[in-house]
């Protein structure tokens, strides 16, 4: 009997990385995927994104809802109280033998948390990494000392998480997934982007995403009405201006986006989800992108793109020499958008170095998947003493 390996996705941007691994797992003659969609995925408010995985080809096997309208602390707390409930009856429904997760989010923690008690053996991507403006670290540390099978994205990420206490033999460094799109996905022109947009894009336009740095002082609302007073003074790029997270204090950010896309029409474009398929082809042509997501860090320096990357969100994350980091008010993110722009630093862009491998991750996630057996039970392991 086939292993039947449950993919959990609460966001676009998770989906978007996780969409190959979603397809081998399909195409695996000793595996059965099923496919749990939640949190942002299920909200109008940010584009209602399930819709595009059964595009996709996808069936959607569990839909929980858990997402509520307020952003605050609280609001968050509540929302992974619901999921907590849908996912056990989600779970106890399909009984996978593996759940896997991507990251660092409320949802994925709630979502592991059931798996934990329930006694699902639980494959986590991306574990192993820093991400010190945000209390998605802690949820990342979390979501490691409750999984069996780790996939990391880069050699240090694999020393980090056997530091804290795994086996080395569950820990596999397999790069970062979302690189598997360079290899394998195609991508839109400007002018078929302009079509599938309803806007006419042109060269040269920035790709600007800002989320809020839940873990820090630093004030989202603030911070965004700082970039876009840095982006105004570059009038000569379009923008396009993608939705934050639904984490606490994102959605103050959207109605500033909105209002700054009203005010110029012509210039810049706001959206809610660009879809995977979209935000790499639009990545991929982009003079720059700007913002706190983690896509400027792992996948921009792949397409030799710079990325200007703003306050603390992203503090920790190994990043390549095409990544400029800058405080997060308008002087500073205008000098570091000067010089990413700079003739000089796109040349250094050019023959960038990505630590975050090259692609190909999810075959060999697959290889695992499909040849580990037993893997609930877990033993501390102390890494030997120097």
């Amino acid at each position: 009997m086939n292993r039947k390996v449950a993919v959990f996705t609460g966001t676009r941007a998770e989906y978007g990385l996780l969409y190959w691994l979603m397809k081998e797992i399909q195409d695996s003659a000793k595996l059965e995927l099923q496919v749990i969609v939640s949190a942002m995925h299920l909200s109008p408010e940010f584009g209602d994104t399930w819709k595009l995985i059964q595009q996709d080809g996808f069936v959607i096997d569990a839909k929980v809802e858990m997402l509520l309208s307020s952003d605050t602390s609280v609001g968050v707390v509540k929302s992974m109280g619901l999921g907590t409930i849908g996912f056990a009856d989600a779970l106890e429904r399909l009984r996978p033998d593996v759940l896997v997760v991507l990251g660092d989010r409320f949802e994925a923690l709630a979502i592991v948390q059931a798996a934990l008690i329930m006694r699902i053996p639980v494959a986590h991507l991306h574990g192993g990494e820093i991400t010190e403006g945000a209390y998605d670290d802690a949820i990342r540390h979390g979501i490691t000392k409750m999984s069996n099978l780790h996939f990391v994205a880069a050699a240090p990420y694999a020393q980090r998480v056997i530091q804290m206490g795994e086996n080395p033999s569950t820990v596999f460094n397999v790069g970062a997934i979302g690189l598997d799109h360079l290899l394998r996905s195609p991508f839109l022109s400007i002018d078929e982007l302009s079509d599938s947009l309803g806007f006419a894009l042109r060269a040269p336009y920035m790709l600007v995403t800002y989320h809020a740095a839940t873990g820090s002082e630093e004030e989202p609302s603030a911070s965004f009405e700082g970039l876009l007073t840095a982006l105004d003074k570059f009038p000569d790029h379009q923008i396009i201006l993608t939705y934050p997270n639904a984490d606490n204090g994102g959605r103050a950010i959207i109605p500033l986006l909105e209002t700054f896309a009203r005010r110029q029409p012509g210039r810049v474009l706001a959206i809610p989800s660009l879809g995977f398929k979209r935000y790499l082809s639009v990545l991929k042509f982009a003079a720059a992108v700007v913002g706190n997501s983690s896509s400027g860090i792992i996948e921009a320096p792949a397409f030799d793109v710079p990325t200007v990357n703003i306050g603390v969100r992203q503090l920790g994350r190994l990043a390549a020499k095409s990544v400029i980091h800058c405080e997060p008010d308008a002087a500073a993110i205008e000098q570091a958008l000067a010089r990413a722009l700079s003739p000089d630093f796109l040349d250094c862009c050019s023959n960038t170095i990505n630590p975050y491998g090259q692609g190909n991750a999810a075959g060999a996630i697959v290889e695992v998947l499909e040849s580990h057996t037993g893997i609930f039970q877990k033993h501390f392991y102390d890494t030997p003493s120097q």
